[in-house]
């Protein structure tokens, strides 16, 4: 690995995509975090997150081809790994599904991850860097689970595009890869584990290995995925959800 790497991650100022720039921090990797915060809270977040190598913030909506373009595709310096993060997710049962909801799901989710990646990889390629795109999945883009049909959708679109990046990349160096978390104590599944105890019974006995994970598990998946040990992994989906899409016994 390069003595000093560079990341930007997407989403970078929420639970999980925090947890995933304070670990690259940690790496080494001097790390852009993306988000839509002001500038100011923005800048306090990425305080908080750096440990050995500085995290800075930057504005950026990623389903703003302008935003991405400017802050991503034409940013400072080489990029050696994109992490793409950013995502929305809204609970509501398939027949009360509203257009609008299901619309900007995909904007979010698979547009601004299709805007960010592309961004990430042309500036790879400028600088002739051979780099490495990261996509956050989930393990419902392969098993369905109630009530987050959009959600699941743009998670099914996500890796399919990813396995499309890292075939047609290859080329030039690039890797694609996915990691696929289950059920973490992070966002709506946490608000929901907190405040809808039916919700909390149903994904307890989802997890066969006993409890939702935390944001930091992720993280560490991803930190191997960034790692000299990952050299030869793209195209792969890596799920880190303690059993989850394997179904349960009962």
């Amino acid at each position: 690995m390069t003595p000093h790497p560079t990341a930007v991650v997407t989403g970078g100022a929420g639970d999980i995509g925090g947890a995933i720039a304070q670990a690259l921090s940690r790496q080494g990797y001097r790390t852009l975090i993306t988000d839509v915060l002001p500038d100011d809270v923005g800048r306090a977040r990425a305080a908080e997150l750096t440990t050995r190598s500085a995290v800075r913030y930057r504005y950026a909506d990623t389903t703003s081809a302008t935003d991405v373009s400017a802050v991503i595709e034409h940013g400072d310096g080489p990029l050696h790994v994109a992490v793409i993060c950013a995502g929305t997710v809204a609970a509501q049962p398939f027949l009360d599904i509203e257009p609008d909801v299901w619309r900007r799901t995909l904007e979010v989710n698979l547009t601004g991850a299709f805007l960010a990646a592309q961004a990430a990889a042309r500036r790879m390629i400028a600088q002739e860097v051979k780099g490495h795109l990261i996509f956050i999945s989930s393990w419902v883009a392969e098993r369905p689970w109630p009530e987050i049909a959009a959600y699941s959708a743009s998670k099914a679109g996500m890796n399919q595009l990813m396995r499309t990046a890292a075939l047609e990349l290859s080329a030039h160096g690039i890797r694609a890869n996915a990691v696929a978390p289950g059920i973490v104590m992070a966002g709506l599944a946490r608000t929901q584990f907190e405040t809808e105890p039916q919700y909390a019974a149903r994904a307890s006995q989802a997890i066969p290995l006993g409890s939702p994970h935390t944001a930091e598990q992720i993280a560490d998946a991803v930190g191997f995925l960034a790692s000299p040990a990952a050299a030869s992994m793209t195209g792969s989906i890596m799920t880190v959800d303690a059993g989850s899409s394997l179904g349960t016994l009962s």
